[in-house]
């Protein structure tokens, strides 16, 4: 199992505790808090309160990747998440990865001090992604998609969910190593809600396990997805309760990294299931 994962300047041991990432969009639509940190004053304002709540990381986004969402312009993503980048220097100590799949969004957000590229696209939406994580020697998210998000919850089908996302997210290491990036900066995500139905996304939660296979820390996104709303029969806002069991199962079934909105409630869910978790033969020798 992996003991470590490597960023820029940072070494997270994950054999301590599950990391918490929280989730800052700088997006006018994305599905949670889209609209809610487009100036760059609430948005620091809001990475200084994830930092304070106790995140290890901060996940910066300047594009939306709900369902249905279209690409915006390198310009636009930049104008959005360059300049939070800016102001954040000195504000905030804690690694600060971005989530796009432009390569040019990646190199500049890296030169302005982002430590990680969260890519949902696993490198393959722009072919120059992998040689600008590997020349930073950023660490790397690589999450798996069916589907673009215009077009991913159409039609999702699979044949064996959990072992198609393992079987993608292992060529996609591959690929990545191949390419130049280390494999202790890499990280897998199996992409909650990203061309999934709920039984999916359910099935993909309790066999989360395959993925330790893989030798690479293990990144989850359950927060308030609309897999947890399908079950409660709630909107976003009132998501939390479900978050907090899909982060538990998930920390349960091997977790390293958890990315959540509630960045407060769910470590505390995190930590009392990683405390039950290491009491199980399976993970006391992990």
């Amino acid at each position: 199992m992996p003991t470590r994962w490597r960023t820029r300047a940072h070494t997270f041991p994950l054999q301590e505790r599950v990391l918490i990432m929280g989730v800052l969009n700088v997006t006018p639509d994305s599905f949670s808090d889209g609209g809610r940190y487009l100036g760059v004053e609430v948005a620091v304002a809001r990475a200084v309160e994830i930092e304070a709540e106790g995140a290890d990381l901060l996940d910066l986004g300047g594009e939306s990747s709900r369902p249905g969402s279209q690409p915006v312009p390198v310009d636009v993503e930049l104008a959005r998440v360059l300049p939070v980048l800016a102001a954040l220097a000195g504000r905030v100590r804690i690694p600060i990865s971005v989530d796009t799949t432009k390569a040019e969004v990646a190199r500049r957000a890296l030169d302005a001090g982002a430590a990680i590229i969260n890519d949902v696209s696993a490198l393959r939406n722009d072919p120059d992604m992998a040689d600008v994580v590997a020349k930073a020697q950023a660490g790397l998210v690589l999450m798996h998609m069916q589907g673009t998000p215009a077009t991913m919850q159409h039609h999702p089908a699979y044949t064996a969910v959990v072992e198609e996302v393992c079987d993608f997210l292992r060529l996609r290491v591959e690929a990545a190593v191949a390419a130049g990036i280390e494999v202790e900066r890499i990280a897998v995500d199996p992409g909650f809600g990203f061309g999934k139905t709920s039984d999916h996304n359910l099935a993909l939660l309790g066999g989360l396990q395959t993925l330790r296979v893989l030798d690479r820390p293990i990144v989850i996104g359950p927060s308030r997805k609309s897999f947890v709303g399908g079950i409660l029969g709630c909107p976003v806002e009132e998501r939390e309760w479900g978050t907090a069991a899909a982060v538990a199962v998930g920390v349960f079934q091997g977790a390293h990294v958890v990315r959540v909105h509630s960045v407060r409630q769910m470590k505390d869910v995190a930590r009392v299931a990683q405390a039950i978790r290491d009491q199980i033969p399976l993970y006391v020798n992990r």
